[in-house]
């Protein structure tokens, strides 16, 4: 008897930790795509096919842009370019990515930017076409547009 009453102690021990730790565990977020492709036109610094990435957590999101199409003209330290993602609602309105991380990158690298931080609302719809990003470099801005609608489609926040 002595037996049973141990095993079952440890399996309510162990029960009672499985709950606490479903309780406990941060909520399950995710933004759908992870990653959409833009034509970029950045006027006379280029243009070309680059990826945005997206992560979330909480109302807390990122957004990184990548572009081998898109390229450093000169080399740039880490953390250089000041950056603002504008992305545009589905509801209306806009909402701001902004931050200065970026890699170090050599002249002719291709560009990468972020991850630049925004809030987010369940439920929010974002798409790059109809936004901008800007870069400021040295004192130099650069303003990239997409050209048409991100593939494979809006990203959309949980």
């Amino acid at each position: 008897m002595r037996g049973k009453c141990t095993a079952t102690g440890a399996a309510l021990a162990v029960g009672a930790l499985a709950v606490t730790g479903v309780v406990l565990a941060p909520a399950a977020v995710a933004v759908a795509p992870e990653s959409a492709t833009i034509t970029a036109d950045c006027g006379t610094f280029g243009g070309g096919e680059a990826t945005l990435t997206a992560t979330q957590n909480g109302t807390a999101a990122t957004m990184t842009l990548t572009s081998s199409a898109i390229t450093a003209p000169i080399a740039l330290g880490e953390d250089s370019i000041a950056s603002t993602l504008t992305l545009v609602k589905g509801s209306g309105g806009t909402t701001a990515f902004t931050g200065t991380e970026n890699p170090a990158m050599a002249a002719g690298d291709s560009v990468t930017v972020g991850p630049l931080s925004g809030t987010v609302a369940s439920g929010d719809s974002l798409e790059a076409f109809g936004g901008s990003l800007r870069m400021t470099v040295l004192g130099i801005t650069i303003t990239c547009t997409a050209t048409g609608p991100q593939s494979p489609g809006p990203f959309v926040f949980d």
